[in-house]
């Protein structure tokens, strides 16, 4: 069975965001932070042996201050890393797991992921080296070219919307780590994901995401071993 170790990072991804800005990961959604949010995507899971959030390393004294408490008792660890979201990657590397056979890579800015989604990630990475969340397109893709001037259409079934989490073995997420380079896409396997998991653009997003939590499927919650299980708690 798979082990994971899981990364929540709060630099963006390549191509989604200035680097070293302001993470969008600290917007937030009815009162909590976005990253707070993302975190408790992988808690309680029994195959996920730790639980690390990356942050830039200009913000990691007042990320301890303000959230140290609450994830210590999550068991959440904080470490410092960037600006890059491979900077992160490889701040991680050194602190994985030894248990973890495999590393999930997820952004801290990407709160709304449906729980049936991350469970189908987790049993295609216990096959593949490389898996990541990908979801359909569903308009006609106009590129343009440096001026923003409009030169051809593409059609959506041709692309995927890039998402996360993503996961991978052990040893692929160390080569990623120690070289500092993406995956190829054509060692990507990818898993169909919901429309639901946006990542939060700016500040006026909260509400939007907020929304789309709302919607996101429920967790089958496990049955009560004796009706006096409920009172405990």
């Amino acid at each position: 069975m798979a082990t994971f170790s899981v990364l929540i990072l709060t630099a963006a991804p390549p191509g989604q965001g200035a680097v070293g800005e302001q993470s969008t990961a600290y917007v937030k959604i009815d009162g909590r932070e976005a990253l707070l949010r993302s975190v408790e995507l992988f808690l309680n899971r029994d195959n996920v042996k730790q639980i690390q959030l990356v942050i830039l390393s200009e913000a990691i004294e007042q990320a301890k201050q303000k959230f140290g408490a609450h994830l210590g008792f999550s068991g959440v660890k904080l470490i410092a890393g960037g600006p890059r979201w491979l900077d992160q990657i490889g701040a991680a590397a050194g602190t994985v797991a030894g248990e973890a056979t495999h590393v999930i890579v997820h952004d801290a800015a990407r709160p709304a992921v449906p729980y049936s989604d991350i469970e189908a990630l987790m049993v295609a990475a216990e096959k593949n080296a490389a898996v990541a969340l990908a979801a359909p397109l569903r308009s006609t893709l106009v590129e343009l070219d440096e001026g923003g001037t409009p030169m051809a259409y593409h059609l959506p079934s041709s692309f995927m919307q890039l998402l996360t989490p993503q996961a991978f073995s052990k040893q692929k997420f160390l080569e990623m780590a120690k070289s500092k380079t993406e995956v190829h896409p054509s060692q990507l396997v990818l898993v169909k994901g919901s429309p639901l998991n946006v990542r939060i653009g700016g500040a006026g997003d909260g509400g939007f995401v907020k929304a789309m939590i709302g919607m996101l499927p429920k967790p089958k919650m496990k049955a009560l071993s004796s009706p006096f299980e409920e009172a405990q708690w």
